[in-house]
């Protein structure tokens, strides 16, 4: 019967050792607080977008593509060589334009080819951009204009507002602390988040309201406008009482 009582023994054993850690988490959750501290900046966007397009429409689907290709390509090297400006093609469709046919009772014949090409171009230099915008008006299209932060812009920003609102949930720790009439607190756990920026408004044009503004002989005033970028700090702390 020996060994069955070193193992009743090992039992009753592992039973208090597994009440004690029970009663030690218990005790680390006694008087923890959650809180919360939120910082946030207004950001001036640096970062200028522009999407121009250019659309036509032929019977023959070959030759549409071929006229759409040449102008884009002419398109791409005349933006190319404005250094201060990148450039990438954006989308491009084509559908066919249908016909209704009377005599016919499949329905409808296809009367011709549609197609729209996008050119996206990105700078830094607004000024630069909108005399490329200007020139570029001629053969192509405005589809839309918007305004971004830059990668870097964003990090550097970001990195101030992460030490700003550890320094307020410091501050708020603080005074819950004091609240409960605590003599100290434990920072349990932190956890530091970002929302980004909230994308801006598209600005969208029509042709004759895109041209009137580019192709001005001074480059307009461009009002980029800004962003709000929001850090949170959400952490738990445990008041020491005295």
């Amino acid at each position: 019967m020996q060994p069955l009582s070193r193992l009743t023994s090992a039992l009753i054993f592992s039973a208090v050792g597994l009440l004690s850690l029970a009663a030690q988490a218990d005790e680390a959750r006694y008087n923890q607080i959650a809180l919360r501290a939120e910082v946030s900046q207004e950001i001036s966007h640096d970062l200028m977008h522009v999407t121009l397009y250019s659309e036509a429409q032929h019977s023959d689907p070959a030759k549409l593509a071929a006229e759409i290709t040449r102008t884009l390509n002419s398109a791409v090297n005349q933006a190319r060589a404005v250094k201060e400006v990148k450039v990438a093609l954006g989308s491009r469709h084509s559908y066919p334009i249908y016909s209704e046919n009377k005599g016919d009772d499949k329905g409808q014949d296809i009367s011709a080819w549609r197609e729209r090409a996008e050119l996206r171009l990105e700078s830094a230099d607004f000024a630069a951009l909108s005399k490329l915008t200007g020139e570029m008006l001629k053969q192509l299209k405005m589809g839309g204009m918007d305004f971004s932060i830059a990668t870097a812009t964003r990090k550097n920003h970001e990195d101030a507002l992460l030490k700003e609102a550890v320094a307020a949930f410091q501050a708020r720790a603080k005074l819950a602390t004091e609240a409960l009439g605590g003599s100290g607190y434990k920072l349990v756990s932190l956890s530091l988040n970002s929302n980004g920026f909230q994308p801006p408004m598209p600005m969208r044009m029509a042709r004759g309201k895109g041209m009137a503004m580019m192709e001005a002989a001074v480059a307009p005033e461009i009002e980029a406008g800004t962003s709000q970028v929001t850090v949170n700090a959400d952490g738990i702390i445990e008041v020491q009482m005295p």
